[in-house]
């Protein structure tokens, strides 16, 4: 791993019983301020699909962070995907799975058709919502080019269950 990397690898806190017994959360807030590590985490992130997406479509809630960040490095603009309800325009959905029920997410429906996304997030867990999330954009006629996550936590597997839908780009192991 590169030095830079390894610096913005030891900020992220691991915090136990979070948000529930047996859950260990990767508190990502310390990384994010400080610009060096966070400017090193997101060229990492968009290394391998440089020049090869019009615009970033980053999914609520901490890949807000990230993507908001990563547009603005790569000179492109931000598409939000997010909770159901939470858009004021009209928008396109798709529910998927949870460990104990169904989710949505939503994007507004007025991207161009073809625009090139890359999808980023913070985590890559068990692949639910990066899956809706690519299924999401190609619904609305733009092609998702990749997906590229800050950290996956390699025993649930979301790789596996996004399978060869499109390449995807983890910096850490979790």
């Amino acid at each position: 791993m590169r030095p830079e990397l390894e610096r913005a690898w030891s900020h992220i806190v691991e915090i136990p019983d979070y948000p529930e017994p047996g859950v260990l959360f990767r508190d990502i807030m310390p990384l994010l301020t400080d610009p060096a590590d966070l400017r090193a985490v997101v060229e990492g992130m968009l290394e391998p699909f440089a020049g090869g997406f019009d615009a970033v479509a980053g999914v609520e809630a901490r890949g807000f962070l990230l993507a908001g960040a990563a547009a603005a490095i790569a000179d492109v603009g931000l598409v939000p995907i997010r909770k159901a309800g939470k858009l004021p325009r009209p928008a396109a959905s798709v529910a998927y799975e949870l460990e104990y029920g169904t989710a949505a997410i939503e994007m507004h429906d007025d991207v161009a058709p073809g625009t090139r996304l890359l999808v980023l997030d913070d985590v890559l867990a068990t692949g639910g919502t990066l899956g809706a999330a690519i299924e999401l954009v190609r619904k609305v006629g733009a092609e998702p080019i990749g997906v590229s996550a800050l950290m996956e936590l390699e025993g649930l597997g979301g790789r596996v269950r996004l399978g060869d839908a499109v390449p995807v780009r983890t910096l850490f192991i979790g």
